[in-house]
């Protein structure tokens, strides 16, 4: 059952977490949700060469020096709040274990987390952190668009595409995915990307066509029993290939705003066979893990 009441949200600067800070708060004011928005302060976040012999900048200001901009951070998101219950939170530690605990502890429904930064050293660390968080936790995670310019038009949810890998899994995907259409009033299509036809021989590779009639009409068959299962008439696409290009491919064919799949914490993130966390890394509108 959906129930998003509380959000949490890992900042990691105002610059980079913003666009998931607004999407987190749209989803914090259609829910009637509270939101806490959560800094962790890590050695990490030290600049290199500043502990270098003989400077005179002690690690002890260094520290200072991060927590008071991570203080700052935090308040130029104000204006992206107004209206939403939020508590600040500025936490040391590793940042993954922290948003874990926190997460916990609160009992939060729903993580909405970037997963890029500015610079390599950043996006290296968001991505770590971001596939930690989803091996560890159990409840949903909202993770941002890969995408170098943010996106033209104001964020709303106005269509939902839920990707199917058809496993036992699915059933509670497809549920989430609906209620979440439902909750907002958005269109709703499922998407399912089958393993590819191609069969490679002299000349290079072409399609089988009874291959592709076969897997398509199984997955055809299926998705149409998890659609009365789950109770939706959703429009259905199904390709075969590459699992995120496809996916991209139907989010832009379809003008989605969010992509549903599969997560299946502990043993690393195995949604939609296996492509999860392959997903979430190219994909290039927003996506809920659930």
């Amino acid at each position: 059952m959906l129930s998003i009441q509380k959000l949490l949200v890992p900042v990691v600067f105002a610059d980079t977490s913003r666009h998931v800070v607004h999407q987190a708060a749209w989803l914090a004011r259609r829910f009637q949700a509270e939101m806490i928005l959560l800094h962790v302060v890590t050695p990490l976040s030290y600049p290199a060469g500043l502990l270098e012999s003989g400077h005179e900048i002690t690690a002890r200001d260094l520290h200072a020096s991060i927590v008071q901009r991570a203080q700052k951070d935090l308040d130029q998101l104000r204006p992206e709040l107004d209206g939403i219950t939020v508590t600040r939170v500025l936490l040391r530690g590793d940042p993954a274990s922290e948003i874990v605990k926190t997460a916990r502890d609160q009992n939060v429904d729903l993580i909405a987390m970037s997963t890029r930064g500015e610079g390599t050293f950043y996006r290296f660390l968001l991505g770590s952190v971001t596939a930690k968080v989803l091996h560890e936790i159990q409840c949903p995670v909202w993770t941002g668009a890969h995408l170098e310019e943010p996106p033209q038009r104001e964020f709303s949810i106005r269509h939902v595409l839920c990707s199917v890998d058809l496993s036992p899994h699915s059933h509670h995907t497809a549920s989430l995915a609906a209620e979440m259409a439902a909750a907002v009033n958005a269109k709703l299509t499922l998407v399912h990307i089958t393993a590819g036809v191609e069969i490679y021989g002299p000349g290079g590779s072409h399609v089988d066509p009874v291959l592709k009639e076969k897997t398509v009409g199984f997955a055809a068959e299926e998705i149409a029993k998890l659609q009365n299962a789950v109770g939706t008439q959703a429009e259905v696409i199904i390709d075969s290939g590459n699992v995120a290009e496809l996916l991209n491919r139907a989010a832009e064919q379809t003008k989605a705003d969010v992509l549903v799949i599969g997560h299946i914490p502990g043993r690393s993130h195995l949604g939609d066979n296996g492509n999860g966390y392959g997903i979430i890394r190219e994909s290039h509108i927003p996506v809920l893990s659930v």
